[in-house]
């Protein structure tokens, strides 16, 4: 069965059914903390969510943008993060509330054939393009892990990224068949703390080295310009939480416990409470990934714009890693190559460690939503499918990356396909709220102000971005 994490104030006689996290049983059920304090030590799921982000989206997409228009597109970053959020913790908490993912909630969103709804239709295109853009985090890995451990030779030759990119894989499937939400939580908390706190640092002190910014740059990427559509449509899709990433934070939320300790809807005023106290917790969870996220991803998009943009540097190819290298070397001097090497691994690996086992969880439920097994009822299923798809997704992804080998446009044709189905995570996601989430769980009047400005915002720049991939111009 999965497992999830049991913190040491659950009753001993609740643990052994927590093993199923997607089974709702009154005995499971905890009061929440009230304070942000006592809340830390039952964050999680926005962490894992923040290593998927931290890599693909910021380290090799929002870099490459930079480096391409310059501080043009700096509002994008902020507009883009930010407006996601609402969607993110509306549909979380339906999850929370019922017990349920994201996908078989949406499998229900009208119109539906069959048993399978439009959404999960649409779902599996946008994943066979993400198989793309995985590819992409696979080949980044590997070109860093070549130019630190070069077996022989030129360390971006077919071979020894060859070899890197089986190493890759392999070492995924291994850390991640076991399938424990802890270790995933842990590995992804401290790759990606370790990694933002750097590129912030490196981001704040270009100021003080030869490719100095003011702001006089930073009121330029302020002034909500739009100098490339295609640039614009891959950074919104792809620059804080994507569609997918809204998707699978629910499968951490259940799996973090959050829909066990709310405990089953009975209708009661201790329900309400219960739930409305988890519900909070996983705000507070999500509010503090996004300032992590946000902050680094401004530092990227900051370093690609300062350092690489005035010298015509542009990642692309195998030469992505060497490329983004001199945002380092060029701002600090050529020993920096080695700090960004390791950064850049441990950026890239993070997003792959918490893609493997999010996208098994997404893959394994639209095989439920076809009828293919019960993902509720028959635990045991829902962990021989996750766990196939735990070795056949690092597998598919690095065939993909040796096909085209070339991140840059890998993970870029997965920004824009998340951009897509970003506006159907929105109708989704109210379809669900309006008819499934308990009404005294809904929250305030403000709350609803901000999620109808996030959704409105998300579905003007989804239009610009679906104009923008089939050749249109607006405005």
């Amino acid at each position: 069965m999965s497992h999830i994490e049991i913190p040491p104030d659950v009753p001993s006689e609740a643990a052994e059914t927590l093993r199923d996290p997607y089974t709702l049983d009154p005995a499971d059920v905890m009061d929440p903390p009230k304070t942000w304090r006592d809340s830390l030590k039952y964050f999680g799921p926005g962490l894992i969510m923040s290593a998927s982000i931290v890599g693909s989206g910021e380290l090799i997409a929002t870099t490459a943008a930079g480096a391409q228009v310059g501080f043009a597109l700096l509002w994008l970053v902020i507009v883009s993060t930010f407006v996601k959020v609402a969607i993110q913790v509306e549909l979380a908490r339906w999850s929370i509330t019922t017990g349920q993912t994201g996908l078989t909630g949406f499998n229900r969103v009208p119109p539906v054939l069959g048993r399978t709804g439009w959404i999960t239709w649409l779902w599996l295109l946008m994943a066979i393009a993400k198989i793309t853009q995985m590819g992409g985090v696979v080949g980044g890995t590997a070109v860093a892990l070549s130019l630190l451990f070069p077996f022989g030779g030129d360390p971006l030759n077919s071979t020894t990224l060859a070899i890197w990119t089986v190493i890759v894989v392999a070492s995924s499937i291994a850390l991640l068949f076991s399938n424990r939400y802890g270790i995933i939580e842990r590995v992804s908390t401290v790759l990606v703390v370790a990694f933002s706190l750097i590129t912030v640092a490196i981001a704040l002190g270009l100021p003080f080295t030869p490719f100095a910014y003011g702001w006089a740059e930073i009121a330029e990427g302020l002034s909500f310009g739009m100098p490339a559509i295609g640039v614009a449509v891959a950074m919104f899709g792809i620059t804080g939480v994507g569609s997918d990433e809204i998707t699978f934070y629910t499968y951490w939320c259940v799996e973090k416990g959050y829909a066990r300790w709310s405990g089953p809807n009975d209708g009661s005023v201790e329900w309400q409470e219960r739930a409305n106290g988890w519900i909070k917790v996983m705000q507070r969870d999500s509010w503090l990934s996004w300032v992590i996220y946000t902050t680094t991803t401004l530092a990227f998009y900051i370093m690609g714009a300062a350092v690489l943009h005035p010298q015509g540097l542009v990642p692309a190819g195998n030469e992505v890693i060497t490329t983004l290298a001199r945002m380092y070397t060029d701002s600090m001097g050529a020993w920096a190559m080695y700090v960004f090497l390791i950064c850049a691994f441990a950026v890239l690996a993070s997003t792959l460690w918490a893609a493997v086992p999010s996208h098994s969880r997404l893959w394994a439920n639209f095989f439920s939503n076809v009828g293919v097994f019960d993902w509720k009822n028959d635990p045991k299923a829902r962990l021989r499918w996750i766990r196939i798809f735990t070795i056949f997704l690092p597998i598919a992804w690095g065939l993909m990356y040796l096909v085209i080998s070339s991140p840059v446009i890998m993970v870029m044709i997965g920004g824009a396909a998340t951009g897509i189905f970003l506006l159907a995570v929105v109708a989704g996601t109210w379809y669900l709220r309006q008819t499934e989430t308990d009404s005294t769980v809904l929250g305030s009047r403000a709350w609803l102000a901000l999620l109808v400005i996030s959704s409105s915002a998300i579905g003007l720049l989804g239009l610009y971005t679906i104009a923008g991939v089939f050749g249109f111009t607006i405005g």
